[in-house]
């Protein structure tokens, strides 16, 4: 629990991080404020739902079309609160694969949009390019599949994008919530515990989360949080963790980090918020 620090080529005290790769990253300004392997491609595990979520709004949908979950979504799909033959809302099913990381949920997004399944992963795949996220490709919605790869530095990027958008922002932050069948309702919790976590400095808000996990990715966490002395939003993505504490555990210690050094980090810089520069690209 202890944070670990190191100093860099120029003397200053730096996060001195376990896990594979790391970024913090500030969206107003696209400035990296300290990273540790960046650049790096790995697999993400679930943390491609985030953009499996931003596609699918992307088409503006009736986000109150109710769809059928088929067998076929449940198949293997380890993590899911869904039976098969379940009916339920394409609001529903955002919630569901955001918020408890339900792998089925996230393939029925993709199947029953425009073109299935195999169409869908093509456009997430332009959305990644459009986005200028170049070391990110995609291999299929859940994140069950280790071919889903990304860099902590377009991961950075992508939560931002995510935690501003309008439909997103708001489940990507939400500790809890009830989806509803037409037999059932499902109480679903966030699998990320930093939301409401009294271990981060005081004033820092969480705005915005999205956990991982397969082998091959290790245990992963892209983050946005709001600091306290300066409502400035700071993106904090760890990639690789080697347990399910530990990634909670590193990211808290970068949060608290850039906390403590906000001052100095952004001094004189201007401050564009992230929905304005998305409305310039």
């Amino acid at each position: 629990m202890t944070p670990h620090y190191k100093r860099d080529e120029l003397g200053n005290q730096v996060p001195d991080i376990r896990a594979a790769a790391s970024i913090v990253f500030d969206p107003q300004t696209n400035a990296v404020l300290w990273e540790q392997n960046g650049h790096e491609r790995r697999s993400i595990a679930s943390i491609t739902k985030l953009m499996t979520a931003l596609t699918f709004v992307s088409d503006e949908p009736d986000l109150n079309q109710v769809v059928v979950v088929t067998a076929a979504d449940m198949r293997n799909a380890s993590t899911t609160y869904l039976r098969t033959g379940d009916r339920l809302s394409y609001r529903d099913l955002l919630h569901l694969a955001l918020i408890p990381s339900d792998n089925a949920a996230a393939r029925v997004l993709a199947r029953t949009s425009e073109g299935g399944t195999a169409a869908f992963v093509v456009r997430m795949n332009e959305m990644a390019a459009s986005l200028g996220l170049t070391n990110s490709t995609y291999a299929d919605p859940s994140g069950l599949d280790a071919g889903n790869m990304a860099s902590a530095y377009d991961t950075s990027h992508l939560i931002a994008f995510v935690a501003a958008d309008p439909v997103l922002g708001p489940i990507v932050r939400m500790q809890e919530y009830t989806a509803q069948t037409k037999t059932r309702a499902i109480p679903i919790h966030s699998t990320n515990k930093l939301l409401g976590d009294t271990m981060l400095a005081s004033g820092i808000d969480v705005i915005g989360a999205k956990t991982g996990f397969i082998s091959k990715a290790g245990y992963c966490l892209a983050t946005v949080l709001r600091l306290p002395q300066t409502g400035q939003d700071v993106a904090v993505v760890v990639f690789g963790a080697r347990s399910n504490a530990g990634r909670f555990m590193e990211s808290r210690n970068l949060m608290n980090w850039v906390n403590s050094k906000a001052a100095t980090l952004f001094a004189a810089k201007p401050v564009v918020p992230v929905a304005q520069q998305q409305q310039q690209q």
